[in-house]
């Protein structure tokens, strides 16, 4: 198979992550805007190197021209959260999404691999428009939280240092560290409530913050600018105090002049 051909199969599935990282980022940031906890913490994407894919069809003795209907994650889209709950919230969204038809689903969370692998993998559908028209393909989605997706990423790189013969030492510290990040992720569900709550307030006072900023220095172009100098060293004092209240109530007055000169020069 020539090279070029090889460009011309997996352009689309580079298309279709490349797509689908932007969606699924848009996502995190409409959670974001809205002031809503996002159930993705993170998003990676890639398409399968040629020698992956060589190898995989080797090892299940599959014909190189039905690789497209054979191997199902050409196109990999690998999901970050924070805790194990949303996971499912994330399956809700794509299973609400009109442009991701599943076609399967492996729960690797409920029954996990005997090495004690955990993920959650979907395989969709997705259309990508060419320049030859509409090619539906295949991708593979996993969702894991943060600790699996460390144990995964440091099982796949031994598994490859010994080429799939891992030594039974190594299998079963690795079998007992995924005992352990299974508690981790149960310690972690069980503050969710508190994790959440402060990274809430930190995402408030960044918003807080930026909108004082912004308007101090929408502010400094049309007052008297001595005038708002001083407005500034004051909004460091009160930063400074840590009191997100009153942080608050100097945002407020600062809206109250700035919406007086937006009054003036409309008048």
């Amino acid at each position: 198979m020539e090279l070029q051909l090889w460009k011309e199969i997996l352009g689309p599935y580079r298309q279709a992550v490349d797509e689908l990282l932007v969606k699924f980022n848009h996502i995190i940031e409409d959670h974001h805007n809205a002031g809503l906890y996002s159930p993705i913490e993170q998003v990676k994407g890639r398409v399968k190197s040629i020698s992956s894919i060589l190898e995989k069809l080797q090892r299940k003795n599959q014909n190189i021209n039905e690789l497209e209907d054979k191997i199902e994650d050409l196109a990999g889209i690998r999901i970050l959260c924070q805790f194990v709950e949303d996971i499912d919230k994330v399956v809700q969204i794509i299973e609400n999404r009109s442009d991701m038809e599943i076609k399967s689903i492996k729960d690797y969370i409920a029954n996990a691999k005997d090495s004690g692998y955990r993920s959650y993998h979907m395989i969709i559908y997705y259309d990508v428009n060419t320049i030859h028209g509409v090619k539906r393909v295949q991708a593979e989605i996993q969702i894991r939280t943060l600790a699996m997706d460390f144990w995964a990423t440091v099982e796949h790189s031994l598994a490859y240092k010994y080429q799939g013969n891992i030594p039974e030492d190594i299998r079963a510290r690795l079998s007992g560290a995924a005992d352990a990040l299974l508690l981790l992720d149960h310690e972690m569900s069980s503050v969710r409530n508190v994790i959440m709550d402060a990274q809430a307030s930190n995402k408030a006072k960044e918003t807080l913050v930026a909108d004082i900023l912004s308007n101090i220095q929408n502010l400094y172009k049309v007052a008297n600018k001595r005038e708002i100098v001083k407005i500034q060293d004051e909004f460091y004092k009160v930063y400074q105090g840590g009191d997100f209240d009153e942080l608050s109530h100097f945002g407020k007055q600062l809206d109250i002049i700035a919406e007086g000169y937006r009054a003036q020069s409309i008048s």
